[in-house]
């Protein structure tokens, strides 16, 4: 028996179910989520014994187990330089957020880091009523963002590349939990509005519900900067593999997650996933969170960390603020990705990961 996986990041129009006895067909499943799962059960039997190593391999088309096929990650300018991890803490005061963030900016740079990445929602508390009183038109420019306003001079003025962590933003009449990047000459790269929202419920621990006042993001985002290819997540996206192995197929090197996991989930799952979503990728994963602040309404874990492409941790913190600087070397994606060739091993003929807006691009 030979099960077919198909992973969609837009929705898909029908379930099929097939044996060799009956098929069913469900149109329409799920059309508001980002990714489904399609699966397809075949009954085959195999007259042909395989006999070498090397028909195997020809035989699972491990190209086609991405589609479009997954592109190579481009060189970039640099391929190896110092990368500042910004934690930290957040205050009521949105002024003071906005200068307290530069101060760091211009801290991790004096240290030599030519990629910094700040926190989640770093300009206001995290909170659903705050979302609305400390959004930002980001689209309107700079007047009507002052914290956007800040990223792109501190990032033309150092000639870094800033990951701006995110802030809560405004935009035709809805609310979104939004990244921006800015490069070394101070441009507006990128920006990622929060797919996944942060919608939980567990008795006796938290309850937070995003989806109160923000809209989730609807594309996937992959940036070229001047330190190589990255993809953008925030937060809870990382709980999402699909998400993490679009942006790899995409020739992503590096993800980064600005994020606040709290302090339930995070001593579980957020070294967890970090290091699953980067030796699943074999590429490097950077998180990077508030400082914690025990008398916050939202109490965030930390713990901001660097993680390679064989799953190591790099550099990482504990809750208080703090800049973290480590170094990123790209040679090693590529001695991993020959230690463990998954590329050239996947599984074609079984399952393919669709990345549709590539695809409806095409």
């Amino acid at each position: 028996m030979r099960a077919r996986v198909f992973f969609f990041s837009s929705t898909v129009p029908s379930l099929t179910l097939q044996s060799s006895a009956t098929r069913f067909r469900t149109p329409s499943i799920l059309p508001h989520r980002r990714f489904h799962l399609l699966l397809q059960r075949t009954i085959t039997q195999s007259t042909t014994p395989r006999t070498t190593l090397s028909s195997m391999s020809s035989s699972f088309y491990p190209e086609k187990a991405r589609v479009p096929p997954a592109i190579q990650s481009p060189t970039p300018p640099i391929t190896k330089f110092k990368i500042g991890l910004c934690q930290l803490r957040v205050t009521a005061d949105k002024q003071r957020n906005i200068f307290h963030t530069r101060t760091a900016l211009e801290e991790a740079a004096a240290k030599g880091a030519k990629l910094v990445v700040l926190p989640e929602i770093w300009n206001s508390p995290y909170s659903n009523d705050s979302f609305p009183v400390y959004a930002e038109d980001i689209d309107s420019g700079f007047d009507a963002s002052p914290s956007t306003a800040m990223l792109s001079e501190v990032a033309r003025l150092l000639k870094i590349t800033i990951i701006g962590g995110s802030i809560p933003e405004k935009s035709g009449g809805k609310l979104y939990n939004t990244c921006c990047v800015f490069g070394p000459d101070g441009n507006l790269k990128a920006k990622h509005r929060k797919i996944h929202l942060f919608d939980i419920d567990i008795p006796g621990k938290i309850t937070f519900k995003e989806s109160k006042t923000l809209t989730a993001g609807e594309t996937p985002t992959t940036v070229d900067t001047e330190v190589g290819r990255i993809g953008i997540g925030i937060c809870y996206d990382i709980r999402f593999q699909e998400l993490a192995m679009l942006y790899a197929a995409r020739g992503a090197q590096l993800i980064c997650y600005p994020g606040a996991f709290n302090m339930t989930t995070g001593p579980l799952h957020w070294e967890l996933l970090q290091r699953a979503r980067a030796v699943d990728n074999q590429l490097y994963v950077a998180t990077c969170s508030p400082a914690r602040d025990a008398d916050a309404g939202y109490v965030a874990w930390g713990h901001s960390t660097l993680v390679g492409p064989f799953g190591e941790v790099l550099a990482t913190t504990e809750d208080d603020e703090a800049i973290i600087i480590s170094e990123i070397d790209y040679s090693q994606i590529e001695l991993r990705r020959t230690n463990l060739p998954l590329e050239k091993q996947r599984r074609g003929d079984l399952y393919q990961l669709v990345d549709v807006q590539r695809l409806n691009s095409e």
